[in-house]
């Protein structure tokens, strides 16, 4: 054996340096991490293969990851972006939180979350924009049997009329287009905003030039970030998309589903006046439902098994998660 009993190496060659590595890496006791890394090394070793990588591509794809870190910071997460952007975001959240029908999807987080957004009272506005168009939103928390779940903390934010959100002015002071609130007894909350405007994703850096090396346009249609946490309850990260926006069936990070675009409506003069805000106002109403976290797992858990069937893989499952199957 090796120093540190390390496994030797053979005479590496393009055939055998991915068992070789796999080998190296296999001294690892978490048999998850083993795993991960096995498939990820394999992966990209036959990407290489497959596609007989250049030198200068292999080079130009670590510049380009070096420049995502470079102009990443707490503000602008670059990483996430090029997640977005490959599809890969909505990929594990879809794999993560599997939905029963009749619940709410989820959608991508974005880069432009925060956690310094205010605590606020039903109705309050949350919006600071006075050239944005009114918005209201009435919305209930119920369960998949239709009964109210209350106490759920909601996070809600989106961009001002110009199509920023407020991180990415120089001169923000405080949060502004973005609250927490929490349901109530009967699982209701609402809201004023804006309504929401189409935006291009930050495209002055790697990920920008990115997709316009592909050809592709940087656009997200309009809509409202929602995120719902609460003990035992699985946590869903989702968005409302209004509909016939022009960029709703090519969302440059593949958020949008159909179960997710809205229509707005008209506040009338009742509504106006119970929830103090100018009659004709654009209005949203919108039922969320969530899951529990033990439906969630079970059902994460039966697709992880018919998903590692069809491929033919001896699998088990630890912590919800796939291991190998060992003899």
């Amino acid at each position: 054996m090796a120093p540190n009993n390390a496994p030797a190496l053979l005479d590496l060659t393009i055939d055998n340096i991915t068992p070789n590595t796999n080998r190296i890496n296999s001294q690892c006791k978490d048999q998850r991490l083993t795993y991960l890394m096995e498939r990820l090394v394999t992966h990209l070793h036959d990407f290489a293969r497959e596609t007989r990588l250049s030198f200068d591509e292999w080079m130009t794809a670590l510049n380009f990851l070096v420049g995502c870190g470079k102009i990443s910071d707490d503000v602008r997460q670059e990483f996430i972006l090029l997640s977005d952007v490959l599809g890969l975001s909505l990929l594990v959240d879809s794999i993560n939180h599997p939905k029963p029908a009749g619940s709410t999807e989820g959608s991508v987080l974005g880069p432009f979350h925060t956690h310094d957004a205010p605590t606020l009272a039903h109705g309050a506005n949350m919006a600071s924009d006075p050239k944005g168009e009114p918005l209201l939103c009435i919305c209930t928390v119920k369960d998949t049997a239709g009964k109210p779940v209350a106490g759920v903390k909601i996070d809600i934010w989106e961009t001002d009329s110009t199509g920023h959100y407020d991180v990415q002015h120089a001169d923000r002071d405080e949060p502004s287009e973005r609250c927490v609130m929490e349901s109530d007894d009967e699982g209701r909350f609402w809201f004023k905003g804006i309504k929401p405007v189409s935006y291009p994703i930050p495209h002055d850096g790697p990920v920008g030039k990115l997709l316009e090396r592909l050809g592709r346009h940087c656009w997200r249609p309009a809509h409202l970030h929602f995120m719902f946490e609460k003990s035992g309850w699985d946590h869903l990260i989702t968005s409302l998309y209004m509909r016939g926006d022009p960029y709703e069936t090519s969302d440059a990070v593949f958020g949008v589903k159909q179960s997710l675009i809205v229509d707005l409506d008209k506040v009338d003069k009742a509504a106006a006046e119970k929830y103090d805000i100018k009659e004709g106002s654009w209005l949203l109403n919108h039922d969320f439902v969530l899951t529990s976290q033990k439906e969630t797992e079970k059902l994460r858990d039966e697709k992880a098994v018919e998903a590692l069937g069809k491929l033919g893989l001896r699998m088990k499952l630890v912590d919800h998660l796939p291991v190998p199957e060992l003899d």
